[in-house]
């Protein structure tokens, strides 16, 4: 090294003898420190670049594969919407236009090309910018972006200069081509010449004509600036002087560029949607979890080729898929007929315009100063943007889920009708009213404090105080019988008059804490009377899980999704552990529960299921409105399958304007009976099972000192000789009994107090058609 640069101190000596002799050590010496600091910067920083490893994984990526329980692919994870192709599957037109437009000395240098380098530096310092990288450099940029970067700086050249070496150590030129052409970025999610190739021609790689390469390849100087799409005439320029490249290193004669150059772009757009599989939502759930798992135990969820067995029976998930599309295009019917631009959708509706109001359109007209009266009324006449409005806001939702209540595995999960157009999740992340699919824990928390199906209570008008003078009036939306009915009735039937006096009787703090001990956990729940209808938001995967729980007579066992993570070569990485039920419930009380559930499937309801859907098994299960029909729900029980179904609209403002099929037994039933008939004929499900009963079907005594002949006397004496002209106040209460079970652990619930009386919070508004 010593020798070498005194060879280079004497040859600058001589380079510039025209300086005064005095000033030549000084100024040689200047010039050899500058290029040895850059080297050893250089060296310093070889172990801050990828490694040859590194290298080699990102250019044979492998997705990881979420697979079903039975073995059948649910999604792969990639890092981007790209279909890998073999170099001699892209067109050699794309091959001539890279080389002679990008680095036409790619097959002549090792990684960097010297020369281009010096003439961007001297064009750079000109004032004339110019990039003079290699396809091996860019490629370096393309596969680490993170480690290299993007910034104007030494450091990051010199990261991008020792990358291209390593890549070029270990790939031949033809791999590296092939690399390049398979991860450089084309817009609109499309990644790689084929997927480019796709997008913007509406054909394969290997397909292209000179122009089609010439135009794509253009777009790699900056693909949103010669976007082809939005700005054609850039693109034509950019794309010509692609032909001039190839002209000029002999890759086209002058006849073939005079014809090319005048013709015209030609371009048939079609953006490329990523292939999601059948459990898109699912997937996408995961995935957060998964690459935590994969960070923390050295793996990358995008290349290491991983192995996730889950819980989701293929079968099953294609029974639930089918099941919402179809129930899904029928209330899309009914949707569509009740706001068409004839009836509900029309300029002189206040909703619309306030959705109108809400939009980016009309916001950002106001901002610029242009009158609000002139913008709403020119929108409302905008005939585009008021059908887009439209589709957009009345585009029926749905959400379904299906899990063993015995393993706590989820067995299928859709999240939406279409993934594409609406990738919200409405299992998890989606909080809705209940509705009525919530009157169980009420009436759970009363058998658990010795209630019985039988006991009665007159379904007459009710009014119950809340303090403050405020008073709340629940009804079913039509009189009353004025007749005696059992609680097994009430539930059957869905009758908000009897739930209301139930729940007076255990108290809301009550019911709460069933509610969250059984599986509801994430959403916050209001203790007020009104919580007995379902009117605090909660997820479909809670419901499901709480119902699973009834069905496993009291014992909650959290969700379940993934079984096992394996290597690529099928060597199990990690086991997750089936989790231990907790006994959170009283089980003679959560058997009770869904016996009397049953009345609702055979003669109440969501009979259904049994009429419509021909099904015969042994089920349970109860169905859900919400106030003007803003929800429909469903959730059934089988000894080994609890099935859930919602249905709706994002936002809660629009509903099917219809009590018909605005109803839970008319709008999610149909999802769940489909997908439960499916399931049973093919003998995914077996329709033989029962639910199994653990104690004697008589509910659990009573404690001695407070029999339930006192209530039931009570209550005759009440309501025997009433003519039911005048609404009742229900009194305080009457079903003693021990405290429900709490979970064990960080998950413990807050003690109930006996007291019954109701807190004292903001006017509960009186549901008045709210119910089954």
């Amino acid at each position: 090294m010593a020798s070498l640069l005194l060879t280079f101190k004497t040859r600058l000596a001589g380079w510039f003898s025209f300086i005064p002799h005095p000033l030549r050590p000084v100024l040689g010496w200047a010039l050899l420190a500058g290029p040895a600091a850059v080297l050893l910067y250089a060296l310093a920083l070889v172990p801050f670049t990828p490694s040859t490893a590194d290298i080699r994984k990102a250019k044979s990526e492998l997705p990881a594969q979420l697979m079903s329980a039975d073995g059948k692919l649910l999604a792969e994870y990639r890092w981007a919407n790209r279909e890998w192709v073999e170099l001699n599957q892209i067109s050699p037109n794309v091959i001539d236009a890279l080389i002679a437009t990008e680095d036409h000395r790619f097959y002549g240098h090792f990684g960097l090309d010297w020369r281009r380098t010096a003439a961007s530096v001297v064009h750079t310092l000109r004032g004339d910018p110019q990039g003079g990288s290699t396809i091996t450099q860019q490629l370096a940029r393309n596969l680490f972006p993170e480690e290299i970067g993007r910034s104007r700086t030494i450091t990051r050249k010199l990261k991008e200069a020792i990358t291209a070496l390593k890549i070029e150590a270990s790939y031949s030129k033809e791999e590296i081509l092939e690399t390049y052409l398979n991860t450089v970025p084309f817009l609109y999610n499309a990644y790689g010449i084929e997927m480019a190739a796709r997008t913007y021609f509406d054909k394969s790689a290997d397909k292209l004509n000179v122009l089609e390469s010439a135009t794509l390849i253009g777009m790699l100087k900056g693909t949103a600036y010669y976007n082809p799409v939005l700005n054609p005439d850039r693109a034509l320029s950019r794309r010509n002087t692609v032909l001039g490249q190839m002209l000029k290193h002999g890759k086209l004669d002058q006849k073939q560029f005079d014809a090319l150059q005048k013709r015209p772009l030609r371009v048939n757009f079609e953006r490329q949607t990523e292939v999601m599989g059948p459990a898109p939502h699912f997937a996408m759930q995961l995935r957060k979890q998964l690459i935590a798992w994969a960070d923390s135990n050295g793996y990358s969820l995008y290349a290491d080729g991983l192995v996730i067995r889950t819980t989701i029976d293929s079968r099953l998930q294609a029974f639930a898929n089918q099941a919402v599309a179809r129930q899904g295009r029928q209330l899309q019917s009914v949707a569509d007929a009740a706001w068409s631009q004839k009836n509900g959708w029309v300029p002189g509706n206040e909703l619309i315009q306030t959705l109108v109001r809400e939009t980016t359109q009309y916001r950002e007209a106001v901002e610029k100063g242009e009158p609000a009266d002139e913008v709403l009324k020119a929108l409302l006449a905008d005939t585009s943007f008021m059908q887009k409005l439209r589709a957009e806001k009345t585009r029926v939702q749905a959400g379904f889920m299906a899990q063993d209540p015995v393993t706590g595995h989820v067995l299928a999960w859709v999240g939406s009708r279409d993934f594409g157009v609406d990738p919200f999740d409405h299992v998890q992340a989606a909080r809705r009213q209940p509705g009525s699919t919530f009157k169980p824990f009420v009436y759970g928390a009363a058998f658990a404090q010795g209630a019985s199906p039988d006991d009665v209570l007159m379904d007459t008008a009710v009014e119950i105080p809340l303090g403050g003078g405020r008073v709340w009036r629940p009804t079913d939306g039509g009189p009353p019988s004025d007749a005696p009915m059992s609680l097994a009735e009430g539930l059957a039937l869905s009758k908000n008059t009897i739930t209301a006096q139930v729940m007076q009787q255990v108290g809301p703090a009550r019911v709460a804490e069933v509610a969250r001990a059984l599986g509801v956990r994430q959403s916050p729940l209001e203790e007020v009377p009104s919580l007995a209808l379902g009117t605090s938001p909660v997820t479909l995967k809670e419901m499901v899980s709480a119902y699973s729980s009834i069905v496993n007579l009291g014992r909650y066992i959290e969700p379940v999704l993934i079984t096992q993570i394996e290597d690529r070569h099928g060597k199990v990485l990690e086991t997750f552990a089936r989790p231990v039920a907790e006994e959170v419930f009283s089980p003679r009380a959560a058997q009770t529960l869904r016996n009397t559930m049953r009345g609702a499937v055979d003669r109440g309801t969501a009979a259904a299921i049994r009429s419509r859907y021909g099904i015969q098994a042994d089920v349970a299960g109860k169905t859900g409105t919400t106030q003007d029909n803003t929800d429909g729900w469903f959730i059934l029980m089988h000894a080994r399958v609890v099935a859930g179904a919602w249905a709706g609209f994002n936002d809660g403002r629009i509903t099917l304007r219809s009590d018909a099929w605005g109803q839970g037994a008319r709008s999610a039933l149909p999802m769940v009976g489909d997908f439960m008939q499916q399931a049973l004929r093919t003998r995914v499900i077996s329709n033989t099972d029962r639910f199994v009963d653990e104690f004697a079907t008589q509910p659990e005594a009573p404690p001695a000192d407070a029999p339930l002949n006192t209530m039931r006397d009570w209550l005759r004496g009440l309501f025997g000789g009433g003519d039911g002209s005048a609404p009742v106040p229900v009194p305080p209460p009457a079903w003693p009994g021990g405290p429900v079970q709490r979970p064990q652990g960080d998950g413990r619930l807050p003690p109930v107090t006996t007291d019954p009386g109701y807190p004292s919070g903001p006017p509960v508004p009186a549901e008045e058609r709210i119910g089954g």
